[in-house]
């Protein structure tokens, strides 16, 4: 993720045609085992929550659960691992509309439940399942929690379908999710968000396969993680399907429905790259998506082959404030490349800062939220990188800046390996400068300190080492350690702990400015 507005400096810096209204599932009619009264309360307790579900008849008391994510304490679920999800979404035509949506997860237990969660919030459910057989289900929290008719053993597989509306109008405070454009839907679901929009078990660290259908009315076109899997065409609509290829986390799931075009091109190997672009945008934006097949290929000759199966920029008419590193398929605002404030090489800094993703975030995952500085960090480090290399901007120079501005940061916002939580509701507080430019910052010592033979070597082995995967703070320091032929605690808890930022390694005259007193966390 990469926020906007950018300050514009000499330097900018992150701051880091409707169709027939689908059937409603939870219309009155609709198979939903329990009586009126049992409705009735359970419209009193979802009256409560931000969530609001249909409740059948589960046992209570029912409560929130979580893996125990220092900044997520309730994100998560244990008791089961997901090892696929099938979505399914029918879209209106109006993005105000909740759309008619059925999530499959089949997953494995690994322990006996007679009742678990799932992370959902900003929706209405109707029915759920486990392995054909209705379950009960009621909120608490954030979670929707199942009471399957039979206990599932430890070690057993379940198949879990939940029939609901997946809302895209922002309720509750709660930012993420569904984002509404000029002309549809996309969704941007980092860091929390993804069960704003689906049930699942929204926490990096349990990655799955996805297939993600979307039927929309005529006019309108729709985009997915992966590759296409199919279309089906009926009167006045179509459905496309789409299958990932390899494991993603919830958070990086997207759909993009608008009145928009594909365009297709080669890049390195024949990797098929498919860019999602407003219609009438298409000429006014090609001299940017041309450049993407050589920023594969900029990035492979840093950390090795591109690890999926396709890549490509969906483009939205949207003001979200951040791009986003969405697997295969990285949402920008159209505003970025239309824009004449920003400069050539910064725009395409930004395009390789999101790409960078697809390796450090995407296909290794942080373990726990507090490991994103190995998104942020790595990302922001080929950013500058590119810029050097492509545009003559010197990253000793930007890393000289940050490194005066490093102690505000740490102060702000915490060392870059243990960030200070968000905002409440405002999830993307948790992305300040500690984790981008600081993180960065933090590998640039690092490189001091091995050298840069050692550290690319680190680069290389890391993305592959730990492929389709999560990884942790802790894994980098070890390998960092086994590469470098040395003891590198001391610089790791120093480097990512620290409330001060050390000395730079090469560098003794480099100075970090006093944090200001009146300053504190966003």
């Amino acid at each position: 993720m990469l926020l906007t507005p950018r300050p514009r400096t000499d330097r900018p810096r992150t701051p880091g045609a409707p169709g027939a209204t689908p059937p409603d599932p939870t219309a009155p009619g609709a198979t939903l085992p329990g009586t009126r009264s049992r409705r009735v309360r359970a419209a009193l307790l979802a009256s409560a929550v931000s969530v609001c579900l249909v409740a059948a008849s589960a046992p209570s008391p029912a409560t929130p659960l979580g893996i125990g994510d220092r900044l997520f304490p309730h994100l998560g679920n244990p008791g089961y691992d997901v090892k696929a999800y099938d979505l399914s979404f029918t879209y209106t035509g109006k993005n105000t509309e909740p759309l008619a949506a059925v999530t499959t997860i089949d997953a494995v237990t690994s322990q006996r439940l007679a009742r678990f969660n799932l992370d959902y919030a900003r929706g209405t459910v109707g029915s759920v399942e486990v392995n054909g057989s209705p379950a009960a289900f009621t909120s608490a929290g954030d979670d929707l929690v199942v009471t399957p008719a039979q206990p599932v053993p430890a070690g057993g597989w379940m198949r879990i379908t939940v029939r609901h509306r997946s809302d895209p109008r922002v309720r509750g405070g709660q930012d993420g999710g569904w984002v509404q454009t000029k002309d549809g839907l996309a969704m941007a679901n980092q860091a929390d968000a993804g069960h704003l929009v689906f049930p699942c078990n929204d926490h990096p660290s349990d990655k799955a396969m996805f297939t993600i259908h979307v039927t929309a009315p005529d006019g309108y076109t729709a985009v997915a993680n992966g590759l296409p899997a199919g279309t089906v065409r009926t009167p006045g609509a179509t459905t496309w399907t789409y299958r990932s290829q390899h494991p993603m986390a919830t958070e990086l799931t997207q759909v993009s429905i608008g009145r928009s075009t594909v365009l297709h091109r080669a890049g390195p190997h024949g990797l098929p790259v498919r860019d999602v672009v407003p219609t009438k945008d298409r000429a006014r934006l090609e001299p940017w998506l041309k450049k993407t097949p050589e920023q594969i290929a900029w990035m492979e000759s840093k950390v090795g082959p591109y690890p999926f199966e396709t890549y490509g920029l969906l483009m939205a008419r949207a003001r979200t404030g951040f791009e986003l590193e969405t697997q295969t398929l990285s949402l920008f605002e159209r505003e970025l490349f239309t824009q004449p404030a920003y400069p050539k090489w910064y725009v395409e800094s930004i395009m390789v800062h999101e790409l960078s993703h697809q390796w450090f975030g995407d296909s290794v995952t942080p373990r726990d939220w507090s490991d994103v500085w190995l998104n942020e960090g790595h990302a922001t480090w080929y950013e500058a990188l590119y810029a050097q290399e492509k545009g003559k901007k010197p990253m000793a120079a930007r890393m000289k800046a940050a490194y005066r501005a490093s102690d505000a940061w740490r102060a702000a916002g915490g060392p870059p390996a243990a960030p200070k939580g968000p905002k409440p509701g405002q999830k993307i507080s948790l992305f300040r400068p500690n984790v981008y430019d600081g993180a960065a910052l933090a590998l640039y010592a690092l490189r001091q300190e091995i050298g840069q033979p050692a550290f690319d070597r680190l680069e290389r082995t890391w993305v592959a080492l730990h492929r389709d995967g999560t990884a942790s703070t802790a894994d980098f320091e070890r390998l960092a350690s086994s590469i470098s032929n040395r003891d590198l605690s001391g610089f790791f808890r120093a480097w990512l702990y620290g409330q001060r930022t050390p000395p730079m390694p090469g560098h003794p005259d480099w100075r970090s400015d006093a944090p200001k007193a009146h300053k504190g966390a966003r």
